[in-house]
């Protein structure tokens, strides 16, 4: 296969931020669009340039010319969408959180290896520029032995032409029982797929706090423990309606702090731009000297890491490599957010590796 043929499932609110990278991929055609709503999946097809649609998930994977999907569907139905997928023998690319259980994740890594086919995790985060130039710049030994993480999430106000544009029926499936969670479900997967990807190290022991406002957003301080018994991280995340940042997309910001024996990382941004700071800082302390390094040479925009995505999956298919976000991966990324849940439900360490199934907060969807 010289080109691949991708088709798109599933045309709401972040279907735009996906496809740009396929859309400017040389060896890549998006070629069909599928949605149940056939006025959204027109609309995207017009924007991508795409002549054909569907309303019919299996009238597209009957399609011979369709060589892999992207799936943006809403989680409760990644599992049965990625399974009718590569029983027609499609690859499948899906949107996280991989699926809205663990043993569904687990299934769905058995169906790919039983069709022979790639199934991969879209985490924009793991593609991040700065985030990637990070995690470089740790194998590299820039700061000596890694000892801490701290993750810091802020969701806020902003004015942007991108939120502006949301649908807000879009949402309605992540604040009921079609969810397991929230917040800390729906986005964090992102942080959470951060935390284990920078060292390559599972977490094995988790506590956490969290509370509820509003309906969806949790606030929550947590504590990592890896396999390493000297590292460490912490996550905080927090809910400021009242707060307005400057931001392209969403109302929110990230900042990553890595730890270690010799200095400290920092990623200062990642959905938004709300600090004037260059993306990624690096500080030395030796007895030898000391040294600060901005990077500001990179691509920081929130974009940029949907882009390096859809660019990785069409690489991975056409040269035969791995993707970096495999299933066994992702469903880790499930069992560290449940793991976080338990944890603040049962106020006890929580190992993730233990978890199967589903956990949920307390009262989640009973509002």
């Amino acid at each position: 296969m010289e080109q691949l043929r991708l088709a798109v499932v599933g045309a709401g609110n972040i279907a735009d931020l996906n496809v740009a990278g396929y859309l400017a991929h040389p060896r890549c055609d998006v070629v069909a669009v599928c949605d149940v709503e056939p006025g959204l999946a027109r609309a995207a097809a017009d924007r991508w340039g795409v002549s054909r649609v569907y309303t019919d998930l299996d009238q597209l994977l009957a399609q011979d010319d369709v060589d892999a999907v992207e799936v943006l569907t809403p989680t409760h139905l990644h599992h049965a969408h990625a399974l009718d997928a590569l029983d027609a023998g499609k690859h499948v690319s899906v949107q996280k959180p991989m699926a809205n259980t663990v043993d569904e994740a687990f299934e769905m890594e058995l169906a790919a290896t039983k069709a022979d086919r790639m199934l991969r995790i879209s985490e924009c985060m793991v593609h991040y520029p700065p985030l990637v130039l990070a995690k470089q710049l740790i194998a590299d030994g820039a700061i000596g032995r890694p000892t801490g993480l701290r993750i810091k999430t802020v969701v806020g106000q902003t004015e942007s032409d991108f939120t502006h544009n949301l649908r807000a029926e879009g949402y309605g499936w992540r604040l009921d029982d079609r969810s397991p969670g929230g917040h800390l479900f729906d986005d964090m997967v992102h942080k959470y797929a951060v935390a284990l990807w920078l060292f390559d190290q599972d977490i094995v022991s988790v506590q956490a706090v969290v509370r509820r406002r509003d309906l969806f957003f949790e606030p929550c301080s947590a504590i990592f423990e890896y396999g390493d018994p000297d590292l460490l991280g912490t996550m905080d995340v927090h809910y400021a309606p009242g707060m307005w940042m400057r931001s392209t997309y969403y109302g929110a910001d990230e900042f990553f702090e890595i730890q270690g024996d010799e200095g400290l990382i920092w990623v200062t941004r990642a959905t938004g731009e709300m600090l004037d700071l260059a993306p990624v800082v690096l500080h030395r302390g030796t007895a030898q000297s000391l040294s600060t390094t901005e990077f500001t040479d990179l691509d920081s925009s929130f974009l940029a890491g949907f882009e390096g995505s859809a660019t990785h999956f069409v690489d991975c298919l056409l040269d035969g490599t791995a993707p970096r976000m495999t299933p066994a991966d992702a469903a880790k990324v499930l069992q560290l957010c449940f793991a976080v849940y338990q944890a603040s439900d049962t106020r006890l360490p929580v190992d993730p590796r233990t978890i199967t199934g589903v956990v949920s907060p307390s009262g989640w969807a009973d509002w």
